[in-house]
Parts: C-alpha cells; structure tokens; sequence
C-alpha cells in the first residue's frame, strides 16, 4: 500500500494536482523512469559525472552532433553540416538556422564558442575530454572561432582524428551547447552561471528542467520552443529508486513505465511477463582483473600471464554477467575499427601452475583482491578468487564503496582489483586506448588517474608511440591495421588489466511504450511514445 501511495502522489505531481486526488497509471502523454540519481550531483554541463547525469542533459541541451543509437555514427544534431579541412586541422560546422534555446534566444556559433570556452574557463570535470585532446585556456579564442551567426570552426590545437574530436562533442557535457545570454545573465562572482545551472537549464533540447530535488526526483517539461519534432511526452518524470526490488514491482504494477537500475534477478523474474519488454544494448568500457605493477609479483610478466589462465570466462560469463556484459578479452570494444576478435583465453589452471612455478612461486602466494561491495563484481570477484586458489593464489578479498575500492586504484595503492571501466563513450579505438594502454607518464606526481595504466604503474613508451601513430593515420586501411599491430603488441606485453566481459545497458520498460533508447549515454525521450 505504501509503494501504492508513492506512486500516486509522483503521478499527481506530474499533473500538477493534490497527491491525495488520484491513484491512477502514469498518464498517456507522461513517462516515469525509475534511475538511481547518486551519481547526479550538479547539471552543470561542465561539473557533471556519469551517465546517469549524461541521460538527463541529452532530454535538455543539444550538441553539434550525434551519435546514432541504431550504430553510433556521426549524425546531425545542431550542425547541419561540416567540412574537415584537408589538412585535418579544423572543423567547420554549420549551424541550422532554425534553433532556438528554450528562453527563446537563437543558437549561435557565438553560443558554441563560449559553451567549449566555458569548459576550460570552469576547469571541471568535463574539460578533461577538452584538455587530455590539447585544448589550453589561454589559447581557447583561436581554437573556438565563430565566423558568423551559423558558422562555427574547430581548431585543432595538435595532430589528431578531427572524427574522434566531433565523437567526443557528441557527448552531452564536453559537448553541450549552452545558451550564453541565459547563463550569463544569472552569473555571481565570474562562475559563468554555474550555481544556477547547478539546478536550472539553459539548452535547446527537447525538454527543459522543472525541478530536481537530489536523490527524490528530476521532472523534465516539454520545451515548446524546440527546432525539431514535437515529443509526444508533456512531461519526464525521472525518479530515484535505488533498490531493485521496488523498480520491480513499481513496473509490473505499472507505477512506473522504465526501470533503469533493475539487479540480474529481478530481470530474470520479469523475462515471463509480457506487459513488460526487457533489452540489453551494448554499452561502454569492461569488466576487468587488474593488477599493480608496483607489486614485484606482478610485475613479473610471467605471473601476469598466469592470471590470464586463471578466469573462468565461460562460467562467469553464463553465471554471473548476464544483464550486466557479454564475454569479451580484449581492450578494444566490440565493432570499432581495428577490433580483433578474442584471444579464446580458458580457464587453465595446470598452464597457470607452469607459468608461476617459472616465475618462482611453485606454491602460488598471498594477495588481495578489491571489489564493490555489489553486483556484478562481488559475484564476479569470487569466482575468481575461487580459480586463483586452485592454483595456489590465496586472495582475500576487501569489498567497499567505489571511493574506498577505486580511491586505492587512484592512488596506486592496490594489489589486485575487478573493476569496471575502459572508455567506449565514443566508438573509436583510441578512445579505449587512451583509457587502458596510454600513460604518458608515469611518475606518482603526475597523478594522471584518468588513465588506467597509470592507475596500474604501467609504462611502455613503445606503446604509447603505436598508439600515437595509429590515432594521425589519414588512410583507413592503414589506421586499422596500425590498430591491429597495437592489439597484436599489447598480447605480447601481456597488459596489467584483463578484460572479461564488455558492459551492456539493460532496461525494463512496459510493453506499451515505444521508442525507448536503452543506452544511458545515447539516451532520449524526445521519440517515446505510448500505445495506452
């Protein structure tokens, strides 16, 4: 009874009525989405982390261009066309002439201009996507130039894939366009408006932001001002619903018409019910077994390579990580330019016990090995922990939160680790080389943590210079085998972090809603629609 009046008072909430009035299924022309919002601190383009916040600013602000969800190829969004200049040092973008912020001010280069400054300005999160390519504040009005009011150009502060450059302004964040006269307008003390977009909006997207309250709900309202198609949906309700058992029954029930953050076996439970749609879509990064280099034992290439024999692939794959990933061994994801297929790595524990008796520890040793404190790594750690033991590795696992398991990460203070990441937002190879195998430095002071390599004290400078030249290759075919030669060099070096499973996106939704993108990072409501 007591999810019974939740439900009914958010749906008196959408309509904007007592909550007390009604008890009724979320209305035809309003969609209810239950999310876990921890990760949602600010939406601030420039402050924000993780896909969930990413989810919320694709319904709100728009960027140049996009990703499909259908294959993740370029498409227009805010930018009609474009021109990579032959020397591949700028992009030229034109913009429609039809865009309108949701105050009703134009979209203009000069907005696009002051939003990519605006990162480096800010020096938030999101400038890293900007800073990690070459972009420097100091030089940020030659690289940001806008030619006139529907002319935008890009230019490129070094060698690079001007493709990869437009893939990363895809993504809502680095990539949002926000409207400057709005942001401006509501400034205090030089924060180009940050405290009120902290919880305001100010983007051309198909919705606006009403009201969020942290960790309860955000509701989205259709932005009448919008250049494209008008949503079928008046209003987005996205709520927070940590747990997945509530997800579920609010679902079945029909409280709620998306669930985002339902466990395996809740899924699995609502497999049978045909009110109910369940789809998993590819995601971004890995799940992976991950060692310190600092650790002599590890850093000892044989030992490593025992590790490799010591994953039960096929089982955690068929036991654990349905819903969550699919069985993948390599850095790469799956279908980017260059990807090789796996390595068909087995559990082979008799060729594991050869590979450490070589490297010296006949009767294995004692390590530790750190996790979430949830599904699926904790599930997926102990499968683990259990084939290391059989050939002689004792791994006590600690389990915590994400501060307290990838904080040691972070500070390279580890031995072993499952985790998850590896890039993937943008579907190009060096997007998940620059995460997994790129360290420019490795020094403790440089404390580059947005490199995973660095995060596992591993430098190789051969590699870093493959992936450099594979990344400025102008001829296809040759980029994809210098992609393939990395991939083939990587094996030989036998990398401190080993894939297991690439992530999926999985979400349940009723079986009357249509037009639902599963993907988080690709995610709008603009298309949904419902049969009821």
């Amino acid at each position: 009874m007591k999810k019974l009046l939740i439900s009914a008072a958010f749906a008196a909430l959408l309509a904007g009525i007592s909550p007390q009035a009604v008890f009724a299924e979320t209305p035809k022309d309003q969609l209810v989405v239950a999310t876990t919002m921890s990760n949602i601190l600010t939406l601030d383009p420039a402050a924000i982390t993780g896909r969930e916040t990413v989810q919320v600013l694709n319904n709100v602000y728009d960027t140049l261009v996009m990703l499909s969800p259908q294959d993740r190829n370029l498409q227009p969004r805010l930018a009609e066309k474009w021109e990579i200049a032959e020397d591949r040092k700028s992009i030229r973008f034109h913009l429609r002439k039809d865009a309108k912020f949701a105050s009703g001010n134009p979209v203009t280069a000069q907005d696009v201009a002051w939003s990519l400054k605006r990162l480096l300005v800010r020096n938030l999160a999101q400038s890293s996507f900007l800073k990690t390519r070459g972009f420097k504040l100091e030089s940020a009005d030659t690289h940001f130039v806008a030619e006139d009011e529907h002319t935008f150009v890009l230019n490129l502060p070094g060698a690079d894939d001007p493709k990869l450059l437009m893939m990363i302004l895809a993504q809502n964040g680095p990539g949002s366009i926000i409207d400057s006269k709005t942001a401006l307008k509501n400034e205090k003390d030089g924060d180009l408006g940050g405290a009120w977009l902290t919880n305001n909006s100010a983007g051309s997207g198909p919705f606006t932001l009403t009201q969020w309250k942290s960790n309860d709900f955000i509701i989205l309202t259709r932005n009448d001002e919008y250049w494209g198609k008008k949503p079928a949906m008046r209003r987005v309700l996205m709520r927070h619903l940590p747990e997945s058992q509530s997800q579920r029954l609010m679902i079945e029930k029909g409280d709620i018409d998306v669930a985002y953050s339902l466990q395996a076996p809740d899924l699995k439970a609502l497999e049978t019910n045909k009110q109910i749609s369940i789809e998993s879509v590819p995601g971004s990064g890995f799940y992976y077994l991950a060692v310190s280099m600092k650790d002599e034992r590890f850093a000892n290439k044989k030992v490593r390579e025992a590790l490799r024999y010591l994953i039960d692939y096929k089982g955690v794959d068929e036991a654990v990580m349905p819903f969550y990933g699919k069985l993948h061994q390599r850095s790469l994801s799956s279908g980017v330019m260059g990807s090789l297929p796996d390595q068909a790595y087995t559990l082979d524990v008799a060729k594991a016990k050869v590979l450490l008796a070589e490297a010296g520890f006949p009767n294995g040793f004692e390590t530790t090995l750190r996790v979430l404190s949830e599904d699926p790594f904790l599930k997926a750690a102990t499968a683990i922990q259990n084939t290391l033991a059989q050939a002689g590795i004792k791994a006590n696992l600690i389990s915590g939160s994400g501060d307290q398991i990838y904080g040691a990460m972070r500070e390279r203070k580890f031995e072993l680790l499952v985790g998850r990441g590896g890039g993937g937002q943008q579907p190009h190879p060096d997007n998940n080389l620059r995460s997994m195998a790129y360290n420019p430095n490795n020094s403790d002071e440089a404390k580059l943590t947005n490199y995973q390599s660095w995060r596992t004290s591993f430098y190789d400078e051969k590699l870093n210079k493959k992936i450099e030249t594979a990344l400025v290759e102008r001829d296809p075919a040759t980029q994809t085998k210098l992609y393939e030669e990395v991939q083939t060099y990587m094996d030989e070096l036998v990398m401190p972090i080993q894939p297991f499973s690439e992530v999926v996106d999985t979400a349940a939704f009723r079986s009357d809603v249509g037009g639902m993108i599963v993907s988080p990072w690709l995610s709008r409501f603009e298309g949904v629609t419902k049969t009821r």
